[in-house]
């Protein structure tokens, strides 16, 4: 195929942001000319450069919002910097269509100003906003019904959208207003090359007996504190001192979790990693016994898909989090599913897990299984291709 692609993401860098760049990357392998928008990051400070063959443009960004005025100028600065550059790329490069990964869904802006020369809009749908803001701030405030106005004007001017499962199709749908033959689930499947099973290092338990991990991004949102919480009870109530925990990752609140784990007196069993590359995420992730998914139910929880779960499924580890419809969907068999929002339960739950060794060898066999077979980035990115096939070809008008 021949055409020309310009991805536009806000919230995390490139290729810090796997789903995006699996996305480029294989739009690029298959002869489209690929473009990419987005903020910088920690070791992605570079304003511009090539990397298998895609072209990265990178701009600073204000610290994350936090309330109207923190959203405000976050948003306003990402739109500022996105339409200048995307002007550069067109002049440079060119582009056929814009492809913007939410949050939040405003890019379609940057589309609309290049409508006059036949550029057209397509709709990456990562996270449902309005149950984000929801989550967030506890209630349906003025900032929620913004963002359902601009979720509903997002779809209206997209040719077409990747959505990232069934209940994101169906709200595309329902409340986006989308017609279904032009609305592709595109699941964010691990490539198999990058997650290595590899022999443990089990110096990394500090001479525990077993290790729990966690990946993820470390901000308000992940359910961290169920974690700690269990971590708690488990070490407390159950008596059980031979148990590690492994959190590895980034993000917004990684010292004040880390403050609340030496408050709850977890600092000696609790590590967390910050920010790392794959080599270390791979040396703690096949090190743990089990993996841990503590995203608390809420609305955007319950439907949205974690990609942590499938990364844990492909490294063949059986997994304990609390049950959720994608949750359960994407795991099916290879995870225990504690009560909604229930670390006491969360902490029974891994105490069964480690105190069964038969039962984690089966569930890592099934989820590794499931991954190789169905929801690997083998098998899903054909949703993108065909997306981008019908739209060159014009069978999306």
């Amino acid at each position: 195929m021949s055409g020309k692609i310009l991805i536009i993401v806000e919230n995390l860098p490139v290729p810090f942001d796997t789903r995006v760049w699996q996305e480029a990357t294989t739009l690029a392998e298959h002869g489209y000319t690929v473009s990419v928008i987005s903020p910088k990051g920690k070791g992605y400070e570079a304003e511009y450069e090539r990397l298998n063959g895609v072209h990265i443009y990178r701009h600073d960004l204000p610290a994350e919002g936090s309330g109207f005025m923190g959203y405000v100028r976050e948003y306003g600065s990402a739109l500022y910097h996105e339409l200048r550059l995307a002007r550069k790329i067109y002049k440079e490069i060119g582009f056929d269509v814009i492809q913007g990964c939410n949050p939040p869904d405003d890019i379609y802006m940057i589309a609309k100003r290049f409508r006059r020369y036949g550029v057209r809009y397509v709709f990456d749908h990562h996270d449902i906003c309005p149950e984000l803001f929801e989550a967030k701030f506890g209630k349906k405030g003025p900032l929620y019904r913004s963002q359902v106005w601009l979720e509903r004007k997002t779809y209206q001017n997209a040719a077409f959208a990747f959505v990232t499962n069934e209940s994101y199709r169906k709200i595309a749908i329902e409340r986006g207003g989308m017609d279904p033959g032009r609305v592709y689930v595109l699941r964010s499947g691990p490539k198999l090359e990058r997650l290595k099973i590899q022999p443990p290092r089990q110096e990394l338990k500090g001479g525990r007996k077993y290790m729990a991990g966690y990946l993820g991004v470390i901000g308000k949102q992940e359910g961290i504190p169920y974690l700690l919480e269990a971590a708690r009870y488990i070490r407390k109530e159950l008596g059980r001192d031979d148990i590690c925990y492994a959190i590895v990752g980034g993000g917004t609140s990684l010292e004040e979790l880390k403050s609340l784990s030496e408050r709850m007196g977890l600092s000696d069993i609790v590590t967390f990693t910050g920010r790392v590359s794959d080599e270390v995420m791979l040396d703690y992730l096949n090190t743990a016994d089990i993996c841990i998914n503590p995203d608390e139910y809420n609305p955007m929880n319950d439907k949205s898909t974690m990609n942590k779960v499938l990364e844990y499924m492909a490294l063949g580890k059986p997994i304990v989090q609390f049950d959720l419809t994608e949750g359960r969907y994407s795991a099916g068999e290879a995870s225990l599913y504690a009560k909604p929002n229930d670390a006491v339960d969360m902490a029974h739950k891994i105490v069964e897990l480690l105190d069964h060794a038969e039962k984690r060898k089966e569930m890592s066999a099934y989820g590794r299984k499931r991954i190789v077979e169905e929801l690997s980035w083998e098998h899903t990115s054909k949703a993108l291709l065909e997306g981008y096939r019908a739209f060159f070809e014009g069978e999306i008008k």
